[in-house]
């Protein structure tokens, strides 16, 4: 099974496409770095600008933790795009490819090559959001220094320095949770087709389909929203806020994680039964 899983990590990485992402969040994390390095003083200037009226800030504001949280922000929205990229690939790529029986004339079962194809989407999904922690938060600490963390929202959290980094790391690992269910999505979709751009399409379609129903203001769709995966999937932001609820993460991480599953057992009970022609 090791074998079988390098073999895919050696497909997945040899593709362009998967270099995508990992381009894409280190080209964009620097420019906003280096705005921030050079603008950054005028742009909390302009978000405290009413709030000074009644507080007094003192210390540093603006460093690394500060930048970090507005990377994350910004960035996030955007990465389930980056991972479905590969994760609708993975099975559609060996059908476009023609390799699929040639795969499995090899003493390995169905369910191992899902398994090992799985496992290579997990390792890209959380190869990706290191990536986006080692530059977003290890880089920004090395260029703007440490410090307390204000969070700028509806409401206004202040975080000592020696209370922050462990909340970062909880919120990617958080992340790594949210991705691995849109790479799962993906990867279902990729069982049914033999091209990975329907894959790619359509799970981003699902995604925004459910953000728009969970947005409307309709009760009946209202009533939807618990059952809606995406409804979890920024909650890794539960980690800034205080008081933390750790009640409220468990159940994202619960609910996220059954749809994980749902989606794997689902492309394995189609993959197994499938009937491939190429």
């Amino acid at each position: 099974m090791r074998t079988l899983i390098g073999i895919e990590l050696l497909k997945v990485f040899t593709k362009w496409r998967t270099y995508i992402g990992f381009l894409a969040i280190g080209i964009l994390v620097p420019v906003v770095q280096a705005a921030v390095y050079f603008e950054g003083t005028q742009y909390i200037a302009f978000t405290l600008q009413s709030l000074r009226q009644q507080f007094v800030f003192t210390g540093e504001i603006l460093n690394g933790y500060f930048v970090a949280n507005l990377l994350i922000r910004s960035l996030f929205i955007h990465i389930p795009f980056l991972i479905v990229l590969v994760g609708g690939d993975l099975l559609a790529g060996e059908a476009t490819a023609g390799t699929f029986r040639i795969l499995l004339t090899r003493p390995v079962s169905r369910s191992q090559v899902v398994a090992a194809k799985f496992t290579a989407g997990f390792i890209y999904t959380f190869a990706l959001i290191f990536w986006l922690a080692l530059l977003g938060l290890v880089l920004s600490l090395i260029i703007f220094g440490t410090g307390d963390l204000v969070v700028i929202g509806p409401k206004i959290y202040v975080f000592s320095a020696d209370d922050v980094l462990w909340r970062f790391i909880g919120a990617y690992l958080f992340g790594v949770l949210s991705m691995t269910t849109v790479m799962a999505l993906a990867f279902f979709f990729s069982s049914f087709v033999e091209n990975a751009i329907g894959p790619i399409v359509g799970a981003m379609a699902v995604i925004i389909i459910f953000m728009i129903v969970s947005a409307l203001p309709v009760s009946f769709l209202q009533d939807l929203r618990p059952f809606l995966f995406t409804n979890y999937l920024s909650n890794w932001i539960d980690f800034l806020k205080e008081p933390m609820q750790f009640t409220v993460i468990v159940k994202s991480a619960t609910v996220l994680a059954a749809h994980i599953l749902l989606f794997y057992l689902l492309t394995l009970f189609n993959f197994t039964r499938k009937d491939i022609l190429s």
